[in-house]
């Protein structure tokens, strides 16, 4: 018998039944009596290790990260280990690759394995298929479910992400307002977060023309590591006739490439051509010239993720949903 268990007999939220756990006075008698009930009922105690928080607990939360050589994901774990080491809890780590059924397998490993929580980091981990993001539903019956960077409407999920929509809109739009004509887009996933930027950028082309152009929408198949392929991509793109002066990314690794392409091209940028990517991660300063990058506040929402794990474990109330603004950081290729 656990805490998510005790929640699942009483008909509350595992929050509610930590709260009771702790003698916190914000329930109401009538739930505290239904929880109270359970227990008694079952001879429910936390254990040896619960750290005075009346958790079934070992203080140890779940990762699950799709691909830790992605500078962005590597980054979002680095910045949640070193939170959760400094609230004193410990963390497993599982790189599940982006194949659903091996998520899936990892994610009921983390639950084998009654971890108090589980961190699900990066879009990638939400399916467009709902029915394909029953394996979430159901971890989230067992323990809190943690997402970063991905909205998912569901009890017990909680989700820290940025505004990817907006953001994008506004960065397609500031390079309008700039006297870019013909703007193309560049991506290469159909996460999450990948589909909210390409609406953004709809959404910014809607506001000024009647109708969309999808010549002007493009797709590249390859890793986001083949920043060669990418230039290559623009090329063979540019000898099709289709013309463009400026270039919104999915992420900085494309728009590396695209720095390349516009080298090839001998095209000179921001002159001939304005480039700007997504994430502000390294690879804006170590490209020439610098990269302009949509800052999504990683680290805060990263900072923010850990809190609210935290203040859900000692059964204090946390918003099911916290959105961060990004922000278009300037530098020489725009």
């Amino acid at each position: 018998m656990t805490i998510y268990d005790i929640s699942q007999k009483a008909g509350v939220s595992i929050a509610t039944v930590s709260r009771v756990l702790n003698g916190n006075t914000n329930v109401s008698e009538k739930t505290r009596k239904k929880v109270l009930d359970v227990i008694e009922k079952y001879d429910y105690a936390p254990n040896v290790f619960a750290r005075g928080l009346g958790l079934d607990s070992m203080n140890c939360v779940g990762i699950l990260c799709a691909d830790s050589s992605d500078i962005y994901l590597a980054k979002a774990v680095y910045y949640i280990e070193q939170g959760l080491r400094a609230y004193g809890y410990n963390s497993l780590l599982s790189c599940t690759g982006y194949d659903l059924e091996n998520r899936k397998k990892s994610l009921s490993m983390m639950l084998n394995q009654r971890v108090d929580c589980v961190i699900l980091v990066g879009s990638s981990y939400l399916e467009q298929d709902d029915s394909n993001n029953a394996y979430i539903r159901e971890a989230s019956v067992k323990m809190p479910v943690m997402l970063l960077n991905a909205d998912f409407d569901c009890e017990n999920v909680y989700c820290v992400l940025c505004d990817d929509f907006k953001s994008t809109m506004d960065a397609t739009l500031w390079l309008m307002e700039h006297k870019r004509k013909k703007i193309l887009y560049l991506y290469n996933s159909t996460s999450y977060s990948a589909i909210r930027k390409l609406s953004g950028f709809r959404s910014a082309i809607l506001m000024k023309e009647q109708t969309l152009d999808k010549n002007y929408e493009l797709y590249f198949p390859g890793s986001r590591d083949d920043i060669d392929g990418v230039r290559d991509l623009l090329l063979e793109t540019r000898k099709k006739g289709l013309e463009f002066d400026a270039v919104v990314c999915a992420d900085d690794s494309l728009a590396s490439g695209v720095i390349k392409y516009a080298k090839a091209a001998k095209l000179s940028i921001p002159k001939d051509l304005s480039v700007i990517g997504y994430n502000n991660s390294i690879l804006t300063i170590t490209c020439e010239p610098e990269l302009s990058s949509v800052d999504n506040h990683l680290q805060d929402q990263c900072e923010q993720l850990v809190k609210s794990c935290v203040q859900i474990l000692r059964g204090e109330e946390t918003p099911r949903k916290i959105i961060f603004s990004g922000e278009l950081i300037e530098r020489s290729t725009t």
